[in-house]
C-alpha cells in the first residue's frame, strides 16, 4: 500500500482528492492537514508517509514555506504540489527546493492516482501542460557540479531529452525500444553524470539548456 496525506486548506477539496485516491486498491490516504504547519507535524508523526499531495497558498504556513522543513524531517518523502496555472512562479521555487514534482488541481481522477503512484516509485511529476512555463520561470542556479551533455552517450542523451519531456521509466522504454532495467541503468548514468540529485533536477536543467530544441 502507498500512504498518502492531503494537504490542502479548502475541505471540499481535500474531501474530492480522499474519494478520488480511495478508490485505488492500492493507495491509502492516512492523514489530512489544512495548513503548512499541519503538514510538518505530520512528516514528524507519520514514519511510514509515502506521498504528501501539498498545496501551495495555504493560510497560518503555506505550501512553499512548509516544504523545506517537511524535506528536512523526511528527505525520502515524495511531495508533490498542488497547483494551478496562476501559480507556475512559486512552483518554479519548489521544484528547486525538492519537491517531486507538481499536479494541477484540475487533473482527472486517473492523472491524480498515476502522479501519486509515480511519486511513490520515485519518479517525476510533471504536468505536460505547464512543464516549460513553470521551469523557465526559475531563477535558482543549475544544479553543481553539471558536466556538458557532451559527456553522455547518445542513448544517454536520448533518455535526459524525453526526462525533461516528463517521461517516465515505462514511456522511455516503450519509446527508445528498452528493458525497464535497460532504462533505470541510464537514468542512473544521466544523473550521475550531470551531477543531478533526482530527476527533478534532470529536467530543471535540461530546460535551462534547451535540450529539447538540439
Amino acid at each position: 500500500m502507498i500512504s498518502v496525506a492531503v494537504v490542502d486548506d479548502q475541505e471540499l477539496v481535500r474531501a474530492g482528492l480522499r474519494s478520488v485516491l480511495s478508490s485505488a486498491a492500492d493507495l491509502d490516504v492516512v492523514a489530512e492537514a489544512e495548513n503548512g504547519r499541519q503538514a510538518v507535524r505530520l512528516a514528524h508523526e507519520l514514519e511510514q508517509l509515502d506521498v504528501m499531495l501539498l498545496d501551495i497558498r495555504m493560510p497560518v504556513l503555506d505550501g512553499l514555506t512548509a516544504l523545506p522543513q517537511i524535506l528536512e524531517i523526511r528527505p525520502d518523502l515524495a511531495v508533490l504540489i498542488l497547483t494551478t496555472f496562476q501559480d507556475d512562479e512559486y512552483v518554479a521555487a519548489a521544484l528547486a527546493q525538492g519537491a517531486s514534482g507538481f499536479l494541477l488541481k484540475r487533473a482527472s481522477g486517473t492523472e491524480l492516482i498515476t502522479a501519486v503512484r509515480a511519486g511513490a516509485a520515485g519518479d517525476a511529476v510533471l504536468a505536460p501542460e505547464v512543464t516549460r512555463a513553470v521551469i523557465h520561470r526559475s531563477t535558482q542556479p543549475a544544479p553543481a557540479p553539471v558536466q556538458t551533455p557532451a559527456e553522455l552517450t547518445a542513448r544517454e542523451l536520448d533518455v535526459f531529452r524525453m526526462i525533461t519531456a516528463g517521461a517516465n521509466n515505462a514511456e522511455i522504454a516503450a519509446q527508445l525500444f528498452l528493458s525497464d532495467s535497460t532504462v533505470k541503468t541510464h537514468v542512473s548514468r544521466v544523473l550521475q553524470k550531470l551531477g543531478c540529485r533526482d530527476r527533478v533536477q534532470v529536467a530543471l536543467l535540461g530546460v535551462r539548456m534547451n535540450i529539447l530544441a538540439t
